[in-house]
């Protein structure tokens, strides 16, 4: 068994009780995404794969608004104003953090991470957390760069299927 989530989303065999699944179809459907500039050879690159994902399944560039912000610590004040707006169905956050010296990534990370959740859940609408945090830059390139491979494009990904899961609810 692999790491990660599966792209086969099919419900569970053997279980009787009635399943709720999405699926990968993001037409007629709106998207935010705020990215930081912070890393921004990064973080650019996180926002494009997640761009080119929403529009592989189906969303269409109107559907989609991209808002930059300074860096990660910015981001859940722009996240909570596109949230109370309840113009999108999904949001989709990114950033990176590379540990330093000092505990100020992981203040950032964990505070960050706290904030999304409560907007996620204070304006009833997912909103996927992709600011990733890493140890080195190696481990931040691994995972900000290569197309269908990024947290960008997994995070877009998730945002469709648990929008559509969503709206089954």
């Amino acid at each position: 068994m692999g790491k990660g989530i599966n792209k086969s989303i099919e419900p569970i065999a053997g279980i009787g009780a009635k399943q709720l699944v999405g699926n990968l179809d993001a037409s007629g459907m709106r998207f935010g995404i705020v990215a930081a500039r912070f890393n921004d050879q990064l973080t650019n690159e996180l926002a494009a794969s997640a761009y080119q994902c929403l529009v592989f399944n189906g969303a269409k560039n109107e559907t989609i608004d991209l808002v930059r912000v300074p860096g990660a610590y910015e981001i859940p004040v722009v996240a909570e104003k596109m949230a109370s707006t309840g113009k999108y169905d999904a949001l989709i956050v990114l950033g990176v953090v590379v540990e330093g010296e000092t505990q100020h990534a992981q203040m950032i990370i964990d505070t960050t991470g706290q904030s999304i959740l409560d907007i996620a859940c204070r304006h009833r609408i997912p909103v996927i957390n992709e600011i990733v945090g890493v140890r080195n830059w190696a481990q931040a390139e691994a995972r900000c760069l290569g197309g269908e491979n990024t947290r960008g494009w997994y995070a877009a990904e998730a945002a469709i299927e648990t929008a559509r899961v969503y709206k089954q609810l």
